[in-house]
């Protein structure tokens, strides 16, 4: 399993102390005002010897809220939070980087006191995550106008990120939040110019890079996707035409990476052809980060197969701070329990 030890060059201003990425892990353990802690600093300092950690998902602006306690990055009370953790990573010799999030329809008005929007007025069945007694709504699909101010929000949250001390953002696009809502089928029933075709479908995707890349640099940019729709939306054949077109005007942008949104690698997807990590690899050209309940052993397999060229390491990396030294003695990992969500170790 050497070659998940191995440095890797993401670009010419990052170059990772191996290959073992912490995957964006949400705890809900902001403090009043969505303000980062003492306590989440020293949690991701512990876990500073990986490649590069992902922060836990960190909302732009209010109404980008969908679960309690997550952190934001658009109060300079959080920008000064934040930078503790970052000072704390890089004490410990590590790198990190922001994941931008906006929950979209998977926000209620319990977190903003305001309308919750999304690419079209299609609600999610369900309840809240940690809070069930509230149940989704039906939100208000967004104007162009409102889309045009969102591309703002990211990109004034990336460079809020940057005043933070992180070493980059990575933009959440997967897992049925508000881009991956526009680039799916059964969530984008618009008729605009956000809507009906791929290259629509993607323009917001697209609007947000740009933003960002602009304002912090495409070196210092990345993107989270999920080709295959297995959570937070239904799956729709023609998606896949969506995601072809994006990956190709990706390709054109040059950024740090693009990470694989999924639990689970080892699903497929028919329209997809197979999984949606080899996809991914045969439609994007640049550093490819896998995930999905990976062992050390399957992943370090799959890296030498070049199927993508790092991995990221979600739970075990809660139950195991101390991850990769127990790997690379060979030791027994503790395994994962939910009872874990409940304190920051």
């Amino acid at each position: 399993m050497n070659i998940l030890f191995q440095p890797y060059r993401l670009n010419d201003t990052l170059t990772l102390a191996n290959r073992v990425m912490m995957a964006p892990l949400t705890r809900c353990m902001a403090g009043p005002g969505l303000v980062p802690t003492e306590q989440m600093a020293a949690y991701y300092a512990r876990r500073a010897d990986v490649g590069l950690i992902v922060s836990e998902a960190t909302i732009i602006r209010p109404d980008a809220q969908g679960y309690p306690n997550t952190p934001g990055l658009f109060s300079q009370g959080q920008i000064e939070g934040w930078q503790q953790v970052t000072r704390a990573v890089h004490a410990n010799g590590g790198k990190i980087f922001a994941q931008l999030w906006h929950v979209g329809r998977l926000s209620h008005p319990f977190f903003h006191q305001g309308e919750v929007l999304a690419p079209s007025a299609v609600a999610h069945q369900g309840s809240v995550p940690r809070m069930r007694e509230l149940t989704y709504q039906v939100p208000r699909a967004l104007t162009p106008d409102e889309i045009e101010q969102l591309v703002r929000d990211y990109g004034k949250a990336a460079e809020n990120a940057m005043e933070a001390g992180f070493d980059g953002v990575e933009i959440h696009g997967a897992n049925g939040y508000l881009i991956d809502q526009f680039l799916h089928y059964s969530t984008n029933l618009r008729t605009d110019e956000y809507g009906d075709s791929p290259q629509n479908m993607s323009r917001f995707a697209l609007a947000v890079v740009d933003a960002i890349r602009a304002r912090i640099g495409a070196d210092r940019v990345a993107i989270r996707l999920s080709p295959g729709a297995y959570v937070h939306l239904a799956a729709d054949p023609r998606d896949r035409e969506v995601f072809d077109y994006l990956l190709a005007q990706l390709n054109q942008r040059a950024l740090a990476y693009v990470h694989l949104g999924i639990f689970d690698d080892k699903l497929t997807f028919d329209y997809l052809g197979g999984h949606a990590s080899d996809y991914l690899r045969a439609h994007y050209q640049g550093n490819l980060v896998g995930v999905g309940n990976y062992s050390p052993a399957r992943a370090a397999e799959a890296i030498t197969a070049n199927r993508f060229d790092l991995v990221a390491i979600g739970r075990p990396l809660i139950a195991n701070p101390d991850y990769l030294d127990k790997v690379k003695r060979g030791e027994e990992l503790v395994p994962y329990a939910e009872t874990m969500l409940t304190s920051l170790v």
